[in-house]
């Protein structure tokens, strides 16, 4: 019997969707508004039934967008009046949801209210949760925390060395990101390896990237924190960076805090360092012997290096190294030089097994490593559906 989820990743000027049947995990239909809210026309594209159709309108809002979404579903199938339920990611769930939740008033105003943690990312969610309730009534709506899956961290991780009242009055601790992908892989891998109590660390390298170290299907770290600004160094984002570089920039150019905060978001990263974002782009400016690509690159390997060497040591020895996401699964040179840069703590690649493509779960380590490294395709949509179907008890 077909149990379809249709499940909804809502940013502030676009809608991706997939309709997934939890009986069988096949994608029986998928698709994605662009430039809603735009002057101009927005697009909206759904594939179904190995048939792509496009249309280009003005979208409003949300709301008109996933009208037309739930029209494109009436003309080109499959029936969306099948779906059992309506799954949504939410980046931000504070220290409130700790678990897929059933959404109602409350909990919508809560995610409402956790607003100011992820500006970007909570607004456009529940912009959706609305516009989906609205033409999709009656259907049961629950919302997919990304910070979910690292409730476990403990507060040595979390806790930062901030004045105790301040931190818990503004609810300021490292929250940590990407959960439902390190869920998803983390298990994955378990399964693969079959060693009880795994102890291994998920790379989860795309535009935002993070590391997890993982002990025993329990997250313990995330290289994320308060925000999803942290850490690695990434398409468009700082990662790490002394923080009074906000502080002395703001000074001497006269920016605002705001767009000295935009600033690290969106201009900087492999943007700022390259002008490029997408690393097929850069690995061509390496080959041609541009010295500032060359330099982005070991910087962004020098700050994932640390992080894994980092994690390595709070696991008290890792078992498996993960790479996953869009450059995690498909950038085999930086793959192998972030294996060579690890080859201290027993790393070994196996070098055809790295340059394969193949989008299965695989090994890449050779026979002799000490650390099992794999590859795997990371499935948020996927787990997000299983994890409603769960909730929900849909059989």
């Amino acid at each position: 019997m077909s149990r379809p989820v249709l499940v909804l990743n809502c940013g502030s000027s676009s809608i991706k969707y997939q309709m997934i049947d939890v009986d069988d995990d096949s994608v029986v239909a998928k698709g994605g508004a662009e430039r809603i809210g735009d002057e101009g026309d927005g697009s909206i594209t759904h594939s179904a039934a190995g048939q792509d159709h496009t249309i280009m309108m003005h979208l409003d809002d949300h709301t008109e967008a996933l009208a037309a979404i739930v029209g494109l579903f009436n003309q080109y199938g499959p029936d969306i009046k099948e779906a059992v339920a309506v799954a949504h990611r939410v980046v931000h769930g504070g220290e409130k949801f700790k678990a897929p939740t059933l959404i109602d008033d409350a909990v919508m105003a809560a995610i409402e209210q956790m607003a100011p943690l992820a500006p970007l990312h909570n607004p456009p969610a529940l912009q959706g949760i609305q516009a989906a309730e609205s033409v999709l009534v009656g259907v049961p709506q629950v919302a997919i925390f990304d910070t979910a899956f690292f409730a476990t961290i403990p507060p040595e991780a979390y806790t930062y060395a901030l004045p105790v009242d301040l931190a818990h009055n503004l609810g300021i601790r490292k929250y940590g990101f990407h959960g439902t992908s390190h869920q998803y892989v983390s298990g994955i891998v378990t399964k693969m390896l079959g060693v009880p109590g795994l102890r291994q660390i998920v790379c989860h390298l795309g535009n935002g990237s993070s590391v997890a170290a993982i002990n025993n299907g329990v997250a313990i770290e995330n290289s994320m924190g308060f925000t999803p600004l942290p850490g690695l160094v990434m398409g468009t984002r700082t990662g790490d960076i002394d923080p009074s570089v906000a502080a002395y920039v703001c000074r001497q150019t006269g920016m605002s805090i705001d767009e000295f905060d935009n600033l690290m978001t969106k201009k900087s990263g492999m943007l700022g360092l390259t002008g490029k974002t997408d690393m097929r782009d850069i690995w061509a400016a390496i080959d041609a012997d541009d010295d500032a690509a060359r330099l982005a690159m070991d910087v962004y390997i020098h700050r994932l290096t640390m992080y894994i060497a980092g994690y390595h040591a709070l696991l008290g020895g890792t078992q498996a190294i993960t790479f996953t996401a869009g450059i995690g699964e498909n950038d085999p040179p930086l793959r192998a030089e972030v294996c060579q840069r690890l080859a201290c703590i027993g790393v070994r690649i196996d070098d055809a097994a790295n340059a394969a493509r193949s989008r299965e779960p695989r090994i890449i380590s050779a026979p002799d490593s000490l650390i099992t490294v794999l590859v795997v395709p990371t499935n948020e949509e996927l787990s997000m559906a299983r994890q409603t179907a769960a909730l929900l008890d849909i059989k």
